[in-house]
């Protein structure tokens, strides 16, 4: 791990903070008319979802750490074990649920990032892509007149992930989610 300056700050950096990792969501550099400088800062924590914010000294070290993004194929989940594979080498890895984030929306096959640790060779979490396509496996039935103006109704999607729907929208049409918020975008275009 390397000790950087909190001049070298910048949005999306990893760093350790009382032996958590946590990323540079926002920062700001503060000179203050009396008294020292300083960087007033906003971190989110990478495997404990914690959100906090933190003031440091100005030139004071930190530890930064190197952190990748992967794809990885998610490939089904047995208990609480989620099983991915590396589409390149075929390496299936196990990731306990804990650390797989919205894990309702997970699918067999789906295409996924891996957050690895490269210093410690870890992996830290598993994440879905921003929007995904899924399956109405369970909603009441569309009424003809029912419109997109009309209101929304709860849908079962493949995975188990519960959304509000439009109306018109029936069970085994593919749809576009917003797997961040859990909203419905649209209907998926068939090819």
């Amino acid at each position: 791990m390397a000790k950087i300056s909190t001049s070298d700050f910048r949005n999306g950096l990893n760093i350790v903070l009382d032996g958590e990792i946590y990323t540079i969501v926002e920062f700001q550099h503060v000179k203050p008319g009396k008294g020292p400088a300083f960087v007033r800062t906003k971190l989110k924590g990478v495997e404990n979802e914690k959100n906090i914010d933190k003031t440091f000294r100005s030139g004071e070290n930190v530890e930064s750490i190197r952190v990748e993004r992967q794809p990885y194929q998610f490939l089904y989940a047995d208990g609480d074990m989620f099983f991915f594979m590396n589409q390149e080498t075929y390496e299936q890895i196990p990731l306990e649920r804990s650390r797989v984030e919205n894990a309702k929306f997970f699918t067999d096959g789906l295409v996924c990032t891996l957050v690895i640790d490269v210093d410690n060779d870890k992996i830290l979490y598993a994440e879905p892509p921003d929007q995904i396509e899924a399956e109405i496996v369970d909603t009441d039935p569309g009424v003809k007149g029912d419109t997109a103006q009309g209101g929304s109704k709860p849908a079962t999607i493949s995975g188990g992930a519960v959304i509000q729907v439009p109306l018109f929208i029936d069970k085994g049409e593919m749809v576009r989610v917003d797997t961040r918020s859990g909203e419905y975008l649209e209907r998926a275009k068939t090819k």
